[in-house]
């Protein structure tokens, strides 16, 4: 066990470098970067900032001048700003020490560090990802053991037909209609239509603060569980109906174990394996789990939100350092998940081919 944790762990060096220096690598060649959308912001092209207020803003002072433009002096002041005038391979190893350090820089156009620009977006992403995760494992083991029970019965397809039209229809189209029918649209004014909490939320009592969370989260969370329900229950379902076709289980009925205790103390300890397994992999994803639209639908500022605006920005520090550690998260989430096959199955050995 010790050797392949330790041969595991030194494969997450090459892998984690290779991602690096491929996304690095492209970041390179991809067209308006910074330093182009802060040039045309400053010569008035996009009409959104001006010349003294975007100078202002991105720490620039000095550098535009007028209708004239930027010559090449203030073109080399600015890739010195951001680090650019550094060769290639310079920027990446440097970045690379920087990141083992888990230093990642400052944001180009949020003026605040990588690191608490993350930290300021997570109450969002975790509230989608660890609600959305509890209450898929809550409800489709449980009705995936029911289905496996009562197979081919009218309560196997009613469900089935239910969950699998939740899962064909598009999370975005399916929070749009929750918001124009309970959001105060044309029908009822019954749930808020935008943010995580409350204005006022700091001046509520503790209790009424939980409720107003909720009562905000309730209509993304229906949006997002829908659509995990159908892979969750057809997998427990497939899972439980495969360990309950096999002999031992009519080796016990024989014995004249009663179906409870057969299903229960036989079946389930087998059948829970693949869906445990999973457990690790999925709760350290919950946390960075994040939808784009319907944190757009919902105007919930998450993570995937923004991934997405970082992207558009050509913000590489935000966009390289997410990657990092989601990236370096989901190494040891697939760790954790071949460990726990040993914890649940100790039949298991990771050096049986020896």
């Amino acid at each position: 066990m010790f050797h392949y944790i330790l041969k595991r762990l030194l494969l997450m060096i090459p892998t984690l470098f290779g991602v690096m220096l491929v996304t690095f690598m492209i970041i390179q060649f991809v067209p308006g970067g910074p330093i182009e959308q802060l040039t045309e912001q400053l010569q008035g092209k996009h009409g959104g900032l001006g010349g003294a207020e975007a100078s202002t803003g991105m720490g620039v002072q000095g550098i535009y001048q007028g209708a004239q433009g930027l010559d090449a002096e203030q073109l080399d002041a600015l890739k010195k700003l951001y680090g650019f005038d550094k060769p290639v391979w310079e920027r990446f190893w440097l970045m690379l020490d920087h990141y083992l350090q888990f230093d990642f820089g400052e944001s180009y156009f949020h003026q605040q560090s990588v690191v608490d620009l993350v930290i300021s977006k997570l109450p969002v992403s975790i509230s989608l990802g660890l609600w959305t995760f509890f209450l898929t494992y809550a409800v489709c083991i449980p009705l995936g053991i029911k289905k496996a029970v009562k197979d081919g019965s009218s309560f196997d397809v009613t469900t089935s037909s239910i969950i699998l039209v939740g899962y064909a229809i598009p999370g975005f189209m399916l929070g749009v209609f929750l918001l124009v029918l309970f959001g105060g649209g044309s029908f009822w004014d019954v749930f808020p239509l935008r943010g995580l909490v409350s204005d006022n939320w700091d001046e509520l009592p503790w209790y009424a603060q939980i409720l107003d969370y909720l009562w905000h989260i309730f209509l993304p969370i229906t949006t997002m569980v829908v659509g995990n329900f159908a892979v969750m229950t057809m997998l427990t379902k497939n899972s439980f109906l495969e360990e309950i076709r096999k002999q031992y289980v009519l080796t016990a009925r024989a014995k004249g174990l009663t179906e409870q205790a057969i299903l229960y103390k036989q079946v389930f300890r087998n059948a829970i394996i693949p869906l445990i397994t999973g457990f690790p992999a999925a709760f350290i994803g919950a946390f960075f789990t994040g939808s784009l639209l319907i944190e757009t639908v919902f105007s919930l500022d998450g993570l995937g939100l923004l991934s997405y605006e970082s992207v558009l920005k050509r913000d590489y520090p935000v966009v390289l350092a997410t990657l990092y550690i989601f990236t370096l998260l989901g190494l040891v989430g697939k760790l954790l998940t071949d460990l726990s096959y040993v914890l649940i199955d100790p039949r298991i050995q990771f050096d049986a081919a020896k």
